[in-house]
């Protein structure tokens, strides 16, 4: 046990020293770029952290609203008691569609006397709901552009300093003449890391990426069977036989 103890540390420390030792060997022009893919790859969890944790909390509003919303007998029933569910995407189709829907139910006077409305009035507040669904789902995709661009960019980045690296290592040997793996390898090792940094970017962006998508596409549809939900117990209860 003692022994085995002894060689995960040495192999440890040696793994920290060839980190130090491919560090020191690379170029400005890596150190740049991998500085450059640290920043990226902070910005990058950054945008995954804060788009999950919005979207856990969205679905936890949308579910204990559209419990709410089936309880009440009524469609106007959340409206009319003046009930705010701040960062709820169906709150804000419902609030949309019930504030279109109560103008067109009240008078000249501000007071609600009409108890139908027309089909075209009903079209209106559909448009008017079809809007926010659009607009809460540009919300939640806000912020996906940058993973978009960390999964595809990023490889290409850390290529780009691995190329720079060994043509800057080739270009050394070919001026001092002399091609021994001892000469080349240290240049090669410190190029290559680039090429890593890169992938250690793209990678977690691409599983990121994929599945905030997937619920982004929940989402939306969920948004949308809401609305025509809405929709539909809105004419069962205010559109007009023609």
């Amino acid at each position: 046990m003692g022994e085995l103890y002894l060689f995960a540390v040495a192999g440890t420390a040696s793994n920290k020293w060839e980190l130090v030792y491919i560090w020191g060997q690379a170029t400005v022009e890596a150190r740049i770029i991998i500085f450059f893919l640290i920043i990226f790859s902070i910005l990058a969890w950054s945008v995954m952290v804060s788009k999950a944790i919005q979207m856990r909390r969205a679905h936890k509003l949308n579910h204990f609203f559209s419990q709410e919303f089936r309880a009440q007998p009524t469609v106007l029933g959340i409206f009319d008691r003046k009930l705010e569910v701040e960062g709820c995407p169906l709150y804000a189709v419902y609030q949309a569609g019930c504030v279109n829907l109560d103008t067109r139910l009240r008078g000249p006077a501000g007071e609600r006397n009409k108890q139908q409305v027309s089909l075209k009035h009903m079209e209106h507040v559909k448009r008017a709901m079809e809007n926010v669904v659009a607009q809460e789902s540009l919300k939640l995709e806000s912020g996906l552009i940058l993973l978009a661009i960390a999964v595809s960019g990023a490889p290409f980045i850390g290529l780009l300093g691995t190329v720079w690296g060994v043509m800057s290592t080739f270009a050394g040997i070919a001026q001092e003449g002399s091609a021994t793996m001892a000469a080349m390898a240290p240049g090669v090792s410190a190029a290559l890391v680039t090429t890593v940094a890169g992938l250690l970017v793209a990678i977690p962006s691409m599983f990121g990426y994929n599945w905030l998508v997937h619920n982004l596409r929940a989402f939306t549809v969920e948004l949308d069977n809401f609305a025509q939900e809405l929709v539909s117990r809105m004419e069962t209860e205010f559109l007009a036989d023609d």
